[in-house]
This record gives C-alpha cells, structure tokens and sequence, in this order.
C-alpha cells in the first residue's frame, strides 16, 4: 500500500491539465473555485477507477470504436475550454470578475468532464492498479477499490493543499500580467493535451 501511495502521490504532483485548471479557476473564482474544480476532477477520476475495478474500462479498451469516440469527445471538449480560457484574457476584468461567482456548477462540470472524458484516464487505471494488486488477494475488486479510494484521497489532499497555496498568493497571481500568462498558459496546456490527445494511437 505504501508503495503504491507514494507512486500515485509523484503522479498526482506532476504537472497537467488538472493543475492549469484547477490554477485557473481558484484565481477566477478564489478557493471555491479551484475546490469545486477539484471536486469534479476527483468525480472524475472514480469514475474510470470504479468502471476499472469493475471491468468496462478494459472492454472499453478493447474497441477500437468505443475508444475513438471517447477520445474525440475528450479532445474537443479540452479544446472547448482551452478556447475559453483563451478567449477570456480578451474580456474586461470587471466583466469576468462580475461572471466568477455564479459559476460553481461550470467548475464542477469542467473538472468532472475534463477527467470523465478522457480515455488516458480510463488506460491509466486499467494498467496501473493491476501492479499493486496481489498476486494472493482473495478479492481483486475489493483490492483494486481500495487502492482507487487511496489515488481519489491523495489526490484530494494534494490539491486542498495546492489550492490553499494559490489563495495565499492569489494577490500576486491575480495581478493583469501575471493572470493573463496564466489563462494563456492553461489555454495552451489544455490545447496540447487536446492535441496529443486526438491524434494518440494508445491502446490501438
């Protein structure tokens, strides 16, 4: 179990989409923002480890139609909001200040889609939680469901702690320039990932 914390935990910490996204939104709608954001990633993630632990992940994996359709889905909605975030260092502050208060539902929707669709999620748990399952266990799927649970709470852990960490320093980050660079980079992060994401052959 500690090993695998620990490998999950490194994994977690690495910089990706969740993070540009979860950044994003803790500076555009302050911690509720980036909490709600990361309540809707974690909803995510059980989704694909709970299909995983019950073996749809791995029929999902094995058509290749299935699979393509997911991942296109997946693509155009990170392309969706990369253009958002893009798009949104053209407004107003006043404007985008006015719209952040209203948006706890978008929050949990982006963080819950952006990690529901995409089909990398889906691969990960399908081939990582099987390495730290024994050989010996009398009950794999109650195993691979506790190992799920430990991934969901490290990553509920690591990004209470982040998003506190972006509130401390919400003053500087919310500076024009700075947050700017910030919705430009996360707009791209969530470009890139589209990209690779559509034009991956992973699984097929």
């Amino acid at each position: 179990m500690m090993t695998f914390a620990i490998a999950a935990l490194v994994l977690i910490m690495l910089p990706g989409p969740d993070q540009a996204l979860i950044t994003r939104n803790a500076l555009v709608g302050g911690r509720s923002g980036g909490l709600l954001t990361m309540v809707g990633g974690v909803l995510g993630l059980s989704v694909h480890a709970g299909a995983a632990t019950l073996g749809l992940s791995a029929l999902l994996l094995a058509s290749a139609t299935a699979f393509t359709v997911l991942k296109i889905v997946g693509a155009a909605y990170l392309l969706f909001l990369a253009a958002q975030m893009l798009w949104s260092r053209r407004l107003p502050a006043a404007e985008e200040a006015g719209a952040a208060p209203g948006k706890g539902l978008a929050y949990l929707r982006q963080g819950f889609l952006s990690n529901a669709l995409n089909p990398k999620v889906a691969l990960f748990f399908v081939t990582f939680l099987p390495q730290f399952l024994s050989t010996d266990s009398g009950s794999p799927r109650a195993e691979a469901a506790l190992l799920s649970a430990i991934f969901a709470a490290l990553y509920l852990a690591w990004f209470g702690l982040y998003v506190a960490a972006v509130e401390r320093l919400g003053r500087w980050l919310r500076r024009p320039r700075v947050k700017a660079r910030i919705e430009k980079f996360t707009g791209l992060v969530l470009a890139t990932v589209a990209i690779r994401l559509a034009t991956s052959s992973a699984g097929h």
